[in-house]
């Protein structure tokens, strides 16, 4: 069986070409390290510029650089590559509806600035945050105790509750941002249209089929990718 960690790096590659349309603007018409203006690749990693939370594109080398959280201080931390599904984590009806969350989909990451768990949802302006109690998030965190293992900033437990779906992966924060930036690009009119949610059935695949499966105790699960529908 694999361990996490090798599964994970077994993912990373296919997770890298899943989050590359997630660079910015600058980084597609100029590809270039936003560190040291090395030419990069398509498929790159990613350093979140803490203060600023800023995802900047970065060549192999400052990925490298950057690998030991202690490098970057308290000012840049490399955002992981590998990401976890979590197969049987405990968020019912009642403890979502805590979570104040108007949508379907929402991811909650631990800001070093803000000192806090903040949960963010995405729509067609763009990530707005929800008003999280802390009292909820501890709630959330004693069912699930996996969670406590994310990095702060760069990790974020993601969930897609729209049209009956109940999928958690823990998730580097840029595929979050990814979902995010799908979702503005392509939703139309109230509902969305056909092609968002196209286009979110194929992203919520992708991020399953490279993630590797664990429980909410942060073991192994099964290895079967078929998704999870909880009652």
């Amino acid at each position: 069986m694999q361990t996490p960690d090798r599964a994970r790096a077994g993912g990373a590659p296919r997770l890298r070409k899943l989050v590359a349309a997630s660079a910015s603007a600058r980084a597609a018409s100029s590809p270039q390290c936003e560190l040291c203006s090395e030419p990069i690749a398509r498929e790159h990693r990613h350093l979140l510029n803490v203060p600023a939370h800023e995802l900047l594109c970065v060549c192999r080398a400052c990925a490298i650089l950057f690998d030991r959280r202690e490098a970057g201080g308290a000012h840049y931390r490399l955002v992981p590559d590998g990401c976890r599904y979590v197969d049987d984590l405990q968020l019912d009806d009642a403890l979502w509806e805590r979570l104040r969350i108007p949508v379907g989909m929402a991811f909650c990451f631990y800001s070093s600035l803000a000192e806090r768990t903040v949960a963010l949802y995405p729509g067609p302006m763009g990530a707005a945050e929800s008003l999280l109690e802390p009292s909820t998030w501890d709630a959330v965190l004693a069912a699930n105790p996996v969670l406590r293992s994310m990095e702060p900033d760069v990790e974020a437990l993601l969930v897609n509750r729209a049209r009956g779906a109940r999928d958690h992966w823990i998730a580097p924060i840029d595929v979050c941002y990814r979902l995010v930036g799908l979702i503005r690009s392509t939703w139309k009119g109230l509902a969305g249209g056909q092609e968002v949610w196209s286009e979110l059935e194929r992203f919520f695949d992708d991020l399953t089929q490279c993630s590797v499966r664990i429980r909410r105790d942060g073991q192994p699960a099964a290895r079967d990718h078929s998704r999870v529908t909880q009652s």
